[in-house]
């Protein structure tokens, strides 16, 4: 991939070494916000990890396509195609693995913008292929979809090929995988989703927070909620199971503000934030960035989560390291136990970052 210049960075996060300072008013600037979108993006590129294709690219190309949007900045519009052409735009190598399908959503935005059929027919025909293939199951995965990070993985990308090609063979294919997750995972009286089967009551060898809570992880919750604005935004309102996706969106986000902090940030664990006391970045990106886009779009009350998206918002800012860096990111893992500081960073920190800034640029205030 191309490497940007180092020197520029140095020029746009010189200001972010007393971010914590600023006036909570310029925080709502737009010229801040494409500013703190563009440093960050930056700063990326310049620390590359993970190969191109996989899912924790998924998740920052996803938030570097909006700050695209946002900022309409050159450099970020030159390393998605580099990225593309890197990848020979085609998704991960494992056929039925959601995750290998996320860097997707970035093709088929960069092809609406472009027309250019190389940056989705690859994608495409591994879809297809991915549809016709059997599935091996386990007693961990007795579904294709058996983890609740899946759910913003594959279905936006695949709904988002359904719209772009107009064939709802793709939207019928991810409802039937999606509600199977559903089925398996979503917790009806706390409306959130386990990690996997592991972190519910009914497993054979149950495990529980140190106060007695169950385990609910922040990044897992987001990663759905992510997913679902993803899949709202693009499918037809008329369609048959669009108003499932919105009733399940307003149940986790009316649960998930009763979870913000005072800091306006959420912890790893929900139901045990004083066991991981440092606000985490990942899971409060997307919380901020699904937050925000239903305030957008009139899913959700203005007056009832506005003031959460303000201190949200101000919160993120926090994160913010004087090189310009999202700090405060928890690694990869599969639960709230990995520990985290203010040199913590990881690329779909980034990418929830720079799509809770896409949409927060977007309120009127």
């Amino acid at each position: 991939m191309k490497k940007l210049i180092f020197p520029l960075i140095v020029i746009l996060v010189g200001s972010f070494a007393n971010a914590g300072n600023r006036s909570d008013k310029k925080l709502f600037s737009k010229k801040y916000i494409k500013h703190a979108m563009e440093t960050a993006a930056i700063w990326q590129f310049e620390h590359p990890k993970h190969k191109l294709y996989d899912w924790t690219n998924g998740a920052l190309y996803a938030g570097v396509f909006a700050a695209w949007e946002t900022t309409g900045s050159k450099k970020i519009w030159n390393n998605m195609i580099a990225m593309g052409d890197s990848n020979q735009w085609k998704a991960g190598p494992r056929l039925t693995h959601a995750d290998d399908y996320a860097i997707g959503q970035t093709y088929i935005d960069l092809y609406r913008v472009t027309k250019d059929k190389k940056m989705v027919e690859p994608f495409r025909a591994r879809v297809d292929e991915f549809m016709a293939a059997p599935y091996q199951t386990g007693e961990i995965n007795p579904i294709t979809w058996w983890w609740c990070d899946a759910l913003f993985m594959a279905p936006p990308a695949m709904v988002k090929l359904g719209v772009t090609f107009n064939e709802d063979k793709y939207f019928k294919y991810s409802d039937k995988l999606f509600r199977e997750t559903y089925d398996l995972l979503y917790d009806k009286e706390e409306d959130l989703f386990a990690r996997d089967m592991k972190y519910q009551t009914t497993w054979k060898e149950p495990i529980y927070e140190a106060n007695g809570k169950k385990i609910f992880w922040s990044r897992g919750n987001g990663w759905v909620m992510g997913g679902l604005v993803r899949i709202l935004e693009e499918l037809p309102k008329d369609y048959e199971s669009y108003s499932f996706y919105e009733e399940l969106y307003k149940e986790m986000a009316a649960r998930i503000a009763t979870l913000q902090q005072d800091d306006g940030l959420w912890r790893a664990s929900l139901l045990d934030p004083a066991g991981y006391p440092g606000g985490e970045a990942s899971g409060s990106g997307f919380y901020t960035y699904a937050l925000a886009w239903g305030i957008n779009n009139g899913v959700l009350d203005k007056e009832a989560y506005l003031p959460l998206v303000r201190k949200a918002w101000i919160g993120l800012t926090t994160l913010i390291q004087p090189d310009g860096h999202i700090g405060w990111c928890q690694p990869v893992g599969a639960d709230p136990r990995k520990n985290f500081t203010a040199d913590s960073w990881e690329v779909y920190g980034t990418g929830a970052f720079l799509l809770a800034g896409s949409e927060v640029f977007k309120i009127k205030w």
